[in-house]
């Protein structure tokens, strides 16, 4: 019987774990299958460009898994039972369940409301493709009236300055604000800061410093201070979280929900579940956890693919590097910050401003895309067998 390999979610760290498995590992022995809502691949670090009014690539997963092997379920998890390691799906005909032997938790995560009442009747966000493509409807709606609109982006996180900067330039007839929490670009040095605030300035962004949200409503944003601001459009921007799914079905979890997981990226309460990207509460190479991140979700995701080889086929487990080291900021099309860190995860005085920063982020998006649609490109064409000393459903019980 062959080992069932399971990937729940097929987004950047998904969709390339499961390729990367489905070139290192026989198929034999092993069948891969991934469980994912969509049929396509979703840019997510785009979706802010997707709302703005740019056309964005959203490659077929069948195609991106074409020659692979991999078996794709389109379906979306309802729930994860570890200890009869099955996961229950719901599609189309009403779905059912998936069982396996080792299984790769990679489902991401959505925006967080924070509990603020009006968010979820009120806002929009740009945390999966239909809620970005219901903004982008929204914003031609209020462009095609030709009486402008008020546009309010509230969190200055990396998505909100994104979305923000974005918005206002390809939409320049729309007045936008954004709301920070704190100082506008806190994490960042004072150049970057300073750099991050003559841009807002430029596409005319009013920035609200210092201002808590406490109410959103269908035609205004409430902040604790008494201010209310205008708003046609609000887009909710302030902060992620990840399903509860893990938590309900008994994994151990961090206080948000993520997974905990050793350095191999294997569940420290079950031995069969593994867990990368957003989902993953994993600690990097400083001692710190890993934000979430798309670069987080590449280390983790070929740490869990090294962990996973390895243990199924009695190799020796490499560790490979988990890192934080910066961040890549668009501030449109044609302006961005590239700000490092350090091992505390500090900005570094220096940092990198302009039209380069940009082209490295744009290069970056389409390194991405290319690496993801390619799961299988430059990897070792051998393909690993089992070890014949590993029962398939009874390596949970290994030692790590």
């Amino acid at each position: 019987m062959k080992h069932r390999i399971v990937v729940l979610g097929a987004g950047y760290a998904g969709a390339y774990a499961a390729g990367t498995l489905a070139r290192r590992l026989s198929s034999e022995d092993t069948e891969i299958t991934v469980v994912n809502a969509e049929p396509d691949f979703v840019q997510r670090m785009r979706l802010h460009q997707l709302a703005a009014g740019r056309e964005i690539e959203a490659p077929k997963l069948v195609d991106v898994f074409a020659g692979t092997g991999i078996r794709l379920r389109l379906a979306r998890v309802t729930a994860v039972d570890p200890e009869h390691q099955v996961v229950a799906v719901a599609d189309a005909d009403g779905g059912g369940e998936v069982g396996y032997d080792t299984l790769l938790y990679a489902l991401g995560s959505r925006g967080d409301v924070h509990g603020v009442p009006g968010v979820a009747e009120h806002a929009f966000d740009v945390a999966a493709r239909p809620s970005a493509r219901r903004l982008r409807e929204r914003l031609d709606y209020l462009g095609g009236r030709g009486e402008g609109g008020n546009v309010v982006v509230v969190g200055d996180g990396l998505t909100g300055i994104e979305t923000a900067t974005e918005i206002a330039e390809s939409r320049p007839g729309l007045s936008v604000a954004l709301v920070a929490r704190g100082e506008l670009g806190a994490r960042l040095s004072a150049g970057a800061r300073g750099h991050l605030r003559q841009a807002c300035d430029r596409l005319g962004i009013t920035v609200l410093e210092h201002s808590e949200v406490e109410a959103v409503q269908a035609a205004r944003v409430l902040c604790a201070d008494g201010t209310a601001l205008a708003a046609d459009v609000t887009v909710w921007t302030a902060g992620f979280a990840v399903s509860p799914l893990a938590a309900a079905g008994g994994l151990e979890v961090a206080e948000n929900g993520r997974i905990v997981v050793d350095r191999t990226m294997r569940s420290v309460s079950h031995a069969d579940v593994y867990a990368i990207g957003d989902s993953a509460y994993a600690i990097g190479d400083n001692g710190r956890p890993l934000p979430m991140s798309c670069a987080s979700a590449g280390y983790t995701g070929r740490q869990a693919v090294e962990a996973i080889v390895g243990r199924l086929t009695g190799r020796k487990i490499a560790n490979t590097k988990l890192v934080y080291e910066g961040n890549h900021i668009s501030l449109g099309r044609r302006d961005g910050i590239l700000q490092t860190v350090d091992d505390e995860g500090q900005a570094k005085p220096k940092y990198m401003g302009g039209r380069n920063p940009a082209r490295i982020k744009a290069g970056i998006l389409k390194m991405s895309l290319w690496a993801t649609s390619h799961p299988t490109f430059g990897l070792p064409k051998r393909k690993h067998r089992m070890d014949a000393a590993l029962p398939a459903a009874a390596e949970k019980r290994v030692a790590a």
